[in-house]
């Protein structure tokens, strides 16, 4: 009685057993397959699972080859069928679709991005300056790339060669995937130069000729052609050409003066001023000078040559000696104080000079 009724009750539990099973299978059954419209991957396989929904136990089977690295190809919905209809996929609900869009995701490196890390490996290596004033030139144009999309690290510089002699640089960078393994490796070589920005003439100067603002422009050159001595435009507008310089040029400190706020022959004012006296007269510039240069100047009045110091536009100050003191007179037992020199030279009334006594 006892093994009849155990074996009812085993009956039942299976019986209970198979009912959410056959259900299940059931609903694998009736889920009905549907084609996508667009299709992203990440491999370099296409499996139907991509391709359709409820693919069921083939979704991970291969059935196309994946475009390249960041592109994207079309397929005709016939010819997916066809394909799927050979592993025994059927009934596909194709949403009136007419083709199916594949696109392979990958990461994209810009070719100036690149530039920038290589620059960084480079950065004050064997007398290199900072990266941003690096201008580098590569054997192999320098191109985007696209790399798989799992490779999402950054660009770890295992390598960075320069060799001050020639320019060479040899760097190469490894990139981790998802994971945390190196995944890519990438080798970049070429010529590394340090650069500087210069003020460089936009036209020939002739010697002595001062520079305005339109004769300069800004450029970055390399700093082995101007040296420790390059000059900044904002230092160079307004100077004074030492020599002759050709356009294009780059300019140096060394190639530029204040410019002489007297020249050679021209008319000028001599200024005498003593305690209480400030005197002006015309004179000649037997040469050129700038502020505060000595220079010599004939007195146009006197026509006696005299040195002076360039105080301004067409100005050169002429010192004046100072008073000399007496000598003690023992009959009188006075001091005469104040006895001067003639004055350096005579006022006279005429448009030559002009005189002006100060307030005592």
């Amino acid at each position: 009685m006892m093994s009849i009724r155990s074996l009812l009750f085993a009956t039942a539990l299976l019986a209970a057993g198979l009912v959410p099973a056959l259900g299940e299978e059931r609903q694998d059954i009736l889920a009905t397959p549907v084609l996508r419209a667009n299709v992203n991957v990440t491999g370099d396989i296409v499996r139907i699972g991509d391709l359709i929904d409820n693919a069921g136990p083939v979704a991970q089977t291969p059935v196309y080859r994946a475009p390249d690295l960041g592109t994207s190809g079309k397929l005709p919905v016939a010819q997916v069928l066809t394909v799927l209809r050979t592993h025994r996929v059927i009934g596909v609900d194709t949403r009136d679709i007419a083709e199916v869009t594949v696109t392979r995701l990958a990461r994209t490196l810009e070719a100036k991005d690149i530039e920038t890390q290589i620059g960084l490996a480079l950065e004050r290596r064997n007398g290199l300056g900072e990266a941003a004033n690096l201008s580098l030139t590569f054997d192999r144009d320098l191109q985007t790339m696209q790399l798989d999309a799992s490779i999402s690290g950054a660009m770890q510089p295992v390598t960075a060669r320069f060799d001050p002699r020639n320019g060479r640089f040899d760097v190469t960078f490894e990139i981790l995937n998802a994971t945390g393994v190196a995944a890519s490796r990438l080798r970049f070589t070429g010529t590394a130069v340090e650069t500087v920005e210069a003020a460089v003439l936009a036209r020939g100067v002739e010697r002595n000729e001062v520079l305005k603002s339109s004769d300069v422009v800004v450029e970055r050159r390399p700093k082995a052609e101007v040296g420790n001595d390059v000059a900044s435009r904002d230092r160079s507008v307004g100077m004074q050409a030492r020599r002759q310089l050709r356009s294009g040029q780059a300019l140096r400190m060394a190639d530029l003066a204040k410019p002489d706020l007297v020249q050679r022959d021209q008319a000028v004012t001599l200024v005498y001023e003593a305690a209480g006296l400030y005197l002006t007269i015309r004179g000649k510039a037997m040469e050129a000078g700038t502020e505060g240069d000595v220079v010599n100047v004939m007195n146009l009045q006197s026509k006696r040559t005299v040195s002076g110091v360039v105080i301004g536009r067409g100005q050169v100050s002429v010192a004046v000696p100072a008073p000399r003191i007496g000598p003690v007179s023992d009959a009188t037992n006075t001091t005469v104080i104040g006895k001067t020199d003639p004055a350096p030279v005579s006022v006279a009334a005429n448009d030559n000079a002009s005189v002006s006594r100060k307030a005592e």
